[in-house]
């Protein structure tokens, strides 16, 4: 009776122990601002899409172009959101670039934003559906795109210089607005992000 006894406050104190482990190795979320700055591994990141994005359009918007484009035409220019090519080994979510982009063009008022080529074909198809599907009063009209004057277009590229414990990354993110029909360079933008990663107990 006493051995069994013995091995029940055994099983018992590894229960506790067991579940105390699993405790302290549980998953902790918590949520945060989405505007907050954050940078856990010192990739590219939401962080740096935003600022990026914000910052260049900004310089874009400011550059006699727009007003050039304005006295030409009467009107605000209409600006596409092209490719913007990631030249790096690192993964870089372009997409997510390109829509911090367009919003920012879009919260500006300054210009009018057309779909990208993407989302055009979705949208094409949908008109064409409507043409046999939809009440004619609310058909919407094949052929009546707003065409863009301008398009914006750029690249991504990374070095990264590394050496023991301690890795440098230099981002450079260049944007052209280019005139559709004349193919001039009506605006050329550059960003650089320079990031320092140390890594304790390494080479140290």
């Amino acid at each position: 009776m006493q051995g069994n006894a013995v091995r029940v406050v055994r099983a018992a104190a590894l229960f506790v122990l067991a579940a105390a482990v699993l405790a302290g190795c549980g998953k902790k979320v918590r949520r945060i601002d989405p505007e907050t700055t954050t940078d856990l591994s010192g990739f590219w990141n939401d962080t740096d899409s935003r600022l990026v994005a914000d910052d260049m359009i900004n310089d874009c918007l400011t550059h006699p172009w727009i007003q050039q484009h304005v006295i030409d035409y009467d009107g605000k220019p209409v600006v596409i959101v092209g490719t913007v090519r990631n030249r790096s080994m690192e993964h870089i979510a372009t997409g997510t670039f390109i829509r911090d982009l367009e919003r920012a063009f879009v919260n500006s008022g300054q210009v009018r934003v057309v779909a990208n080529p993407w989302e055009r074909e979705e949208l094409r198809g949908e008109r064409e559906e409507q043409q046999d599907w939809a009440r004619e009063e609310t058909r919407k009209q094949l052929r009546a795109e707003t065409g863009a004057d301008y398009m914006l277009n750029g690249a991504i590229d990374v070095i990264v210089d590394k050496e023991g414990g301690r890795e440098v990354k230099f981002y450079q993110v260049d944007l052209y607005l280019t005139h559709i029909e004349t193919n001039e360079r009506a605006w050329i933008g550059q960003t650089e992000i320079k990031k320092e990663i140390s890594r304790s107990g390494i080479g140290f």
